[in-house]
């Protein structure tokens, strides 16, 4: 198989990573929706203008514009709200390991709606790949550290979690058709982000409580959440895209949900907090079954 559809996929999980230990704490200050609608904002300008430099928009197949709305409106809008809800109530650990339920979900969706199917070989590694991620994620440490403290019963972030991870597979999947007939990655991702700004642009217009950010923005606060923004929604989203549209979208889908092995590492550098012999375990489970993705 073609080693770079391999390489995205490692690299959105990575990026994923990241950028959600990085959004953890202004998500916390500002609410779920001033924080992702900040993001969404600031992301899709920055998409647009490269995609505009870059000459890419011509390569749109716009008669697949409902597969643009669906994604929008599930993958980005629903999907997010969902997930950084999720994130402040269970933190990056909890939120990880639900997230990585996205590839066995896509591949079932992959099967039924483009008629997917996948060697003995990638589902080995899928499901060895799989396996780590749970073992990595569910026995990293005995006890929480500071960043993945639980703020709320534990079937809120567990709802949240499974309705982040379905919708976020719809709109991923929904664009492969697209991106197959010559849609560039970064072109699909502003579109996606282009639609979600543009509708919690205009949810926000409604003078409701809920939809007041928690805590005034600052400077450094815009900052803080702009950046997770763009290595989350622009770099890992595109990166994923590219390899969905080049490799089987199940499989693409398990190799970008890594991150839960990544973030372990990211919390023991910053919550000093070692894994466990289990997770240990698990995060060498999780490379073998790349590797027999990647080398097969």
């Amino acid at each position: 198989m073609a080693i770079f559809p391999v390489l995205a996929a490692l690299g959105a999980s990575g990026g994923w990573a990241t950028g959600i230990v990085l959004a953890q704490s202004p998500a916390r200050k500002l609410g779920a929706f001033e924080f992702t609608r900040i993001q969404l904002i600031a992301c899709s300008a920055c998409v647009a203008g490269l995609c505009a430099v870059l000459g890419l928009w011509p390569t749109v197949t716009w008669h697949h514009w409902p597969a643009f709305v669906i994604s929008s409106l599930f993958g980005i809008l629903l999907g997010n709200l969902a997930m950084i809800a999720c994130l402040r109530r269970g933190g990056p650990r909890r939120t990880e390991v639900i997230l990585s339920f996205k590839g066995p979900l896509v591949a079932g969706m992959a099967y039924l709606w483009l008629g997917e199917t996948l060697s003995p070989w990638d589902l080995a590694g899928a499901g060895l790949a799989l396996i780590g991620i749970l073992l990595a994620v569910l026995f990293a440490s005995g006890n929480s550290g500071k960043s993945d403290q639980l703020s709320a019963p534990i079937w809120q972030v567990i709802a949240l979690g499974f309705c982040a991870t379905l919708f976020q597979g719809i709109g991923f999947l929904a664009l492969k058709p697209a991106m197959v007939e010559g849609t560039a990655p970064l072109a699909a991702t502003a579109l996606r982000l282009l639609g979600a700004a543009l509708v919690i642009s205009l949810v926000a217009l409604w003078p409701a409580e809920m939809f007041r950010p928690a805590k005034p923005m600052s400077k450094r606060m815009l900052g803080q959440t702009v950046l997770p923004g763009l290595i989350g929604y622009v770099l890992s989203s595109t990166l994923l895209l590219y390899a969905i549209a080049s490799f089987d979208a199940g499989i693409a889908t398990v190799l970008g949900s890594l991150s839960p092995v990544i973030v372990l590492a990211i919390l023991w550098i910053k919550d000093r907090q070692p894994p466990t012999a289990l997770a240990a375990v698990g995060a060498g489970l999780a490379i073998c079954g790349t590797a027999v993705i990647a080398l097969t």
